[in-house]
């Protein structure tokens, strides 16, 4: 009897060690499958972590500005998303309160971020609305100097219509050589001056007062007559030498005027065509030929 009751209490015992493993083994199990599953979970969340960082740390590097200010700002912060995506790839043993400071992390970067491309938006709008604003100044100048240009050219025009329409006119215009009578002549050893006649025309926009006509007679050989090399006068912006000259005085009406070469104690005259040019206010006004055999 002794040793049945024994043998019971022993296979008791054992029952009982048996169910107490089984318990424990399911436990161990159980526990196991939920610590994979919160690893996964964690491994989960980390890699998210690190997509959503890498994203943040791309949309910086798109982000540009001219601004210095927040280029310093947007460096610092770019940094940071750096710094936190290498600390986030090699920690190796990551906990649920760890992922939770990493989250918290991630979104405040990412409304910096976005507080970073709502400024830089509203500078690159001004910059855009000053832009524009700079290319309508600039075309509002470009159109100004244009209607400046025009102005001044036909200020221009019309200054060189005044001047033209003011320029004295001459009319009849003659160049007769004459011996020592005074009487047309057609040779050359005979000719002792040259009367230069015409008329200087009515103008009632020409400027009234003394004038001082001058005469440049050019020989056939294209030398210039003259008595004194003294003898100049301004033309346009040069000074030129003139051969005669005679001032008269002009009051807007017709003028009859005549100018005298006197070849007394000068070269005999060649033979030849001879052109004569008249000349008056720095202009020239009237041009005419002559021939002596």
């Amino acid at each position: 009897m002794q040793k049945d009751s024994k043998d019971m209490r022993n296979n008791i015992i054992v029952v009982v060690l048996a169910v107490v493993l089984a318990v424990v083994l399911v436990l161990f199990f159980l526990q196991r499958r939920d610590h994979k599953v919160i690893m996964t979970e964690i491994k989960a969340e980390k890699d998210s972590i690190q997509y959503q960082l890498t994203e943040i740390a791309a949309s910086y590097d798109s982000l540009k500005t001219e601004n210095d200010t927040i280029s310093e700002q947007l460096f610092v912060a770019q940094n940071k998303v750096k710094d936190l995506l290498i600390e986030v790839e090699q920690t190796k043993k990551v906990s649920f309160s760890k992922i939770s400071d990493y989250q918290k992390q991630v979104t405040t970067l990412r409304g910096i971020m976005r507080d970073f491309v709502v400024q830089i938006d509203s500078l690159n709008r001004r910059n855009e609305e000053l832009m524009a604003e700079n290319r309508e100044v600039k075309q509002q100048y470009r159109e100004v100097e244009q209607t400046n240009q025009q102005l001044n050219q036909e200020k221009e025009r019309l200054q060189q219509n005044l001047k033209r329409a003011a320029m004295l006119e001459t009319r009849q215009l003659v160049a007769e050589p004459l011996n020592t009578r005074s009487k047309e002549t057609k040779f050359a050893k005979r000719t002792a001056k040259v009367r230069i006649y015409f008329v200087l025309g009515q103008n009632a926009t020409a400027k009234r007062g003394p004038k001082q006509i001058y005469v440049r007679i050019m020989r056939p050989d294209q030398l210039l007559m003259v008595k004194s090399e003294n003898d100049v006068f301004q033309f346009e912006d040069l000074k030129i030498q003139y051969s005669a000259m005679r001032e008269v005085v002009y009051e807007g009406q017709d003028l009859p005027v005549a100018i005298f070469w006197d070849n007394t104690n000068e070269p005999e005259m060649m033979p030849g065509t001879y052109t004569v040019n008249l000349f008056a206010d720095r202009n020239e006004i009237g041009e005419t030929t002559f021939e002596i055999q």
